[in-house]
């Protein structure tokens, strides 16, 4: 498994199969051979292998890109699970289509994306999904869910609460713009754009995107790492304020809901984590969110590193991270 997850653990599976087709997983589930679990995987790059695979890893290989259907302003278009997740961002881009540039340079599969709800600089996901196929293993069947029936959230759906281990995604279907809608006001795009002096256009914005997220986060091929290990804590407002008392200087983010969200990896470098480096696992020394693997760490240490730094965190703050790596 050491090729298949950008910590680079070097782990074993029971079992491991490629699945290129949809069809082939009528047979794989019902294959009494293969032992269970059975356990999807992407681009491994949102997973913390802590020991031994126990089971069948399904390595999600569908590709293809199709348009369903357009009008003057909407296209729908269905997208392979295995399809990698910037491949098919750099392509709606190249065909004019608006919606996903913010997300450009995001690791993983597009049959991930929706499961983690994954988001950046003030998009989601959920903002185009249309529906999402995927297999059922234990009602041996397809099945359609609708973005309303995915129930997202923040880095949430249900494919991470009733649904979790249940089904494989297969496809995703996606409602793009003709016509740009761009989200320029999030984080630095603004700023990098002038730097670029580029007028703001689909094209503009993820290349704003690329240089900001290759200047922040570590490459996986360099130092091992599934970027993002923490979820950003959403907080009603009245603890908000309360900590504002204390923390004159803490960055927030007001949520539509009234409720407030905090950057993770603010707190994680206040409590002086930023940098930090025990053998061959660390914090990185730029990005307070990454945990990293210099080289030769287990899982299970990059687990009991993170298991510090939620507990400083609450101590300090009263606050507790969540993780946004999936543990196997």
């Amino acid at each position: 498994m050491r090729e298949l997850n950008t910590f680079g653990f070097d782990q074993t599976a029971e079992a491991l199969l490629e699945v290129t087709e949809a069809e082939q997983l009528t047979d794989i589930y019902e294959d009494a051979r293969l032992p269970r679990p059975f356990h999807v995987l992407g681009g491994g790059s949102n997973v913390l292998l802590t020991g031994p695979v126990l089971g069948t890893v399904l390595m999600n290989r569908i590709k293809g890109i199709e348009l369903i259907s357009e009008d003057d302003d909407i296209v729908r278009v269905r997208v392979g699970g295995g399809v990698v997740w910037h491949d098919w961002v750099l392509f709606a881009i190249a065909q004019g289509w608006c919606g996903v540039e913010n997300l450009a340079l995001i690791p993983g599969t597009v049959g991930a994306a929706p499961i983690q709800n994954i988001g950046a600089y003030g998009v989601e996901v959920k903002d185009v999904i249309d529906e999402v196929v995927a297999w059922h293993g234990a009602l041996g069947k397809f099945i359609r869910l609708s973005a309303l029936e995915c129930r997202f959230g923040y880095r949430d759906s249900i494919f991470k609460q009733e649904l979790k281990g249940e089904v494989f995604v297969t496809e995703v279907c996606f409602r793009l713009r003709k016509h740009a809608q761009l989200h320029t006001e999030y984080g630095a795009i603004r700023e990098e754009l002038q730097a670029m002096d580029a007028e703001p256009s689909v094209e503009q914005v993820a290349q704003a995107v690329i240089r900001i997220r290759r200047s922040k986060l570590p490459d996986p091929a360099q130092i091992g790492n599934a970027g993002s290990f923490f979820k950003n804590p959403v907080i009603d407002a009245s603890l908000f304020e309360s900590l504002l008392q204390r923390f004159s200087n803490m960055p927030s983010y007001a949520q539509p809901d009234g409720m407030v969200k905090l950057p993770a990896g603010w707190l994680i470098e206040y409590c002086g984590w930023k940098g930090f480096r025990d053998r061959d696992v660390g914090v990185h020394t730029r990005q307070a969110l990454v945990l990293v693997n210099y080289g030769h760490a287990t899982g299970a240490e990059i687990w009991n590193l993170s298991e510090r730094i939620i507990a400083s965190v609450q101590e300090r703050f009263g606050i507790v991270l969540e993780r946004e790596v999936q543990v196997w």
